[in-house]
């Protein structure tokens, strides 16, 4: 059985935020539960708010950074290719070891990167981005939003304060559908 990148946008767009990753092959599991995070990724950035001064012009694109997640990145990029975010179109950019997390929106740190946390924590004094982890530890690091897999199935955990300390706002809608929202 194959996961359509359509189907998965649909699910996403209904608000089902909880997806099952099917018990397929390995390689066939890893795929999918990439593009349920990638469709995930795009949903979430519509259920955030970024003041006007995060963007250089009005109809600026959406700048998200993902470091240590590059076949995330190359999923990402296809869902969000010809569509928007709050009128805005989406650029998705792979991160190297050492590239600053500067001219971003949103920054995704995958988790096995040895990495991780410096940029975790250079990305914190970022004013205006938006941070997301794949790893365990990420709220703790410092993410807004982080991922993780419970019983076969994706979920998330929320960090409104995070989020607000870098002059975002999260939707409450999003919070409703998270697994966790964790508050000091």
């Amino acid at each position: 059985m194959r996961v359509g990148r359509r189907w998965l946008c649909r699910l996403a767009a209904t608000g089902v935020l909880v997806v099952a990753v099917p018990a397929w092959g390995q390689a066939d599991t890893a795929r999918a539960e990439r593009q349920i995070k990638a469709a995930f990724l795009y949903k979430f950035l519509g259920f955030v708010e970024w003041p006007p001064e995060a963007f250089e012009r009005g109809d600026a694109p959406l700048q998200v950074g993902l470091f240590g997640a590059d076949a995330l990145a190359d999923e990402l990029a296809l869902v969000a290719q010809r569509r928007q975010v709050n009128g805005r179109p989406v650029q998705v950019r792979k991160l190297r070891a050492g590239e600053p997390p500067t001219a971003l929106h949103a920054l995704f740190v995958g988790r096995a990167e040895p990495a991780s946390g410096a940029l975790m924590a250079q990305a914190r004094r970022q004013p205006l981005l938006l941070l997301l982890g794949d790893s365990e530890d990420a709220i703790a690091q410092g993410a807004a939003i982080s991922f993780a897999v419970v019983d076969d199935k994706v979920r998330f955990d929320v960090a409104p304060l995070a989020a607000d300390q870098a002059g975002l706002k999260i939707s409450s809608r999003l919070m409703a559908v998270a697994r966790r929202v964790v508050m000091p």
